[in-house]
């Protein structure tokens, strides 16, 4: 079976990364890039990604996929694979799938690109919608909104980018010119590398990709909860 769909149009494949010493799971919702959730066992991982469907409705809507995405309401574990440490510590997932080591066909990869950069969408109108001082996060704690767009753009631009060899400092990440012309210069990097087959270490290009896009977009749905004016 494809692990990205299903003959049966309600359900929603889902791989389970599981870290070493299985203090922490992640659901990683196949084929819908950014869409990942945790949790101490694997139907808390499960139950936690079915809640936040509605919300990634808002991502799936921009890539033109609302239709597709609104069918998937039924998740279902298809696959299980073993992540790293940085699973366990940050309840992340911190390693390609089995589905990130298979090949991509050009409309697979321009798919998940659509779905990248309807992520960045959704990250940049929170930044342009919520209060500059956002509430505290559930410990008390937590960064203000420019710290936030700053974190993320300083990771995508340096950790993820520098991967495929198109790093952007983060003051050209902070002109909406500069902003632009990064995403789709890595953009094109990605696809390039990917066409090439060159090796990205301990990562993939669809791992890469997802990454980003679950970055960008937990830290859009973090300023969206702490929002004080919602």
């Amino acid at each position: 079976m494809d692990r990205t769909t299903s003959d049966a149009p309600s359900v929603l494949p889902v791989l389970i990364e599981t870290g070493p010493k299985g203090k922490r799971l992640v659901a990683v919702a196949a084929g819908w890039a950014g869409l990942e959730r945790n949790g101490k066992t694997e139907d808390e991982s499960v139950a936690k990604l079915s809640s936040y469907l509605p919300r990634y409705a808002a991502v799936a809507r921009r890539a033109g996929l609302e239709e597709e995405f609104a069918s998937r309401t039924d998740p279902k574990v298809v696959d299980r694979y073993t992540g790293t440490g940085s699973t366990d510590f940050w309840g992340i997932s911190f390693a390609p799938s089995p589905l990130d080591r298979e090949p991509y066909d050009a409309a697979d990869f321009d798919r998940q690109v659509a779905l990248l950069e309807a992520v960045w969408g959704e990250f940049d109108a929170t930044t342009k919608r919520v209060t500059g001082e956002l509430r505290p996060g559930p410990r008390g704690g937590g960064r203000e909104r420019d710290h936030i767009i700053r974190h993320v753009l300083a990771n995508e631009g340096q950790d993820f980018a520098k991967r495929v060899k198109v790093p952007a400092e983060l003051e050209e990440l902070q002109t909406p010119a500069g902003l632009k012309a990064h995403r789709e210069r890595f953009v094109e990097a990605m696809r390039a590398w990917y066409a090439e087959g060159k090796p990205l270490g301990s990562w993939t290009i669809p791992y890469l990709l997802r990454h980003t896009a679950y970055h960008a977009l937990d830290h859009a749905w973090e300023m969206q909860d702490r929002d004080q004016s919602a």
